[in-house]
């Protein structure tokens, strides 16, 4: 077998680099890890994801849960129909409604909603872990929350109808990423200011890649909590809202905001 001389830097990623050969071939080790990957990038899409620990971890955060659900019957019609995984059942529909109902007139600023999406092993891996980076800025803030909804079959947008019936000014949903041939757990973050059906993509904020390999919690929740901060005093969320929170990360002076 020849090494790469590359191989030395695959301790810095998780990209395939340095494989190495034998003959004209790629090494036998690196042929089972490639399957390997494959196989975990299909399980972390397929598997079902159990929510009993995340709602118990929550609950030791203080926060209490709702369990829904999209439109889309079953995970088969889920991975066929990405418009079903935008829209809620009609049950959950009706949950939310009654939700909303008890709260009256007091609206949360802030409706989060986690979703299983393309890996219930992100979700599963990242959730608490983020959620208990992420709360010291709730309770700095004085955000009000709604009940964490946890949704299964949810593509993002499934947040913008949960998030209109709630009457939230904000949503943020964390789900679960479509998994690499690298990163089979990232768990991704979008804000979304006024959310609404019919919402455009360009109108929300992504932060992307949150494991333990990737951006870390400390990180992510800075930049989600900076994020939020700007979207409630500026009124919008989108590619108007550029995220400079790495000035602040860096000690450096940020440049100045307009609107």
């Amino acid at each position: 077998m020849t090494e790469d001389p590359w191989a030395n830097l695959k301790r810095f990623t998780d990209a395939r680099i340095g494989l190495g050969r034998s003959g004209s071939a790629m090494p036998t080790r690196e042929v089972l890890n490639f399957a390997l990957s494959h196989a975990m990038a299909r399980d972390a899409v397929t598997t079902p994801i159990d929510w009993t620990p995340i709602e118990k971890g929550l609950s030791n955060l203080g926060l209490s849960t709702l369990r829904i659900a999209s439109a889309a019957s079953d995970r088969s019609e889920y991975l066929r129909r990405p418009d079903l995984g935008r829209r809620l059942s009609d049950v959950s529909r009706e949950a939310l409604v009654r939700a909303s109902e008890v709260e009256g007139s007091a609206k949360p600023d802030l409706v989060i909603l986690v979703g299983d999406g393309l890996s219930s092993l992100g979700v599963a891996a990242n959730t608490l872990a983020y959620m208990s980076a992420f709360m010291p800025y709730v309770v700095k803030a004085g955000w009000k929350l709604s009940p964490v909804l946890l949704a299964d079959d949810a593509r993002v947008a499934l947040g913008d109808e949960a998030g209109e019936i709630l009457g939230g000014k904000a949503v943020l949903v964390l789900i679960g990423e479509r998994p690499g041939l690298s990163s089979p757990d990232s768990l991704g973050v979008y804000l979304t200011f006024s959310p609404r059906i019919g919402i455009k993509d360009a109108d929300r904020n992504c932060i992307s890649n949150i494991r333990q390999r990737g951006l870390s919690y400390d990180e992510g929740t800075f930049k989600t909590a900076w994020l939020l901060r700007e979207a409630f005093r500026r009124g919008l969320t989108g590619v108007n809202l550029k995220d400079d929170s790495q000035f602040l990360i860096e000690g450096q002076p940020g440049p100045e905001l307009i609107g």
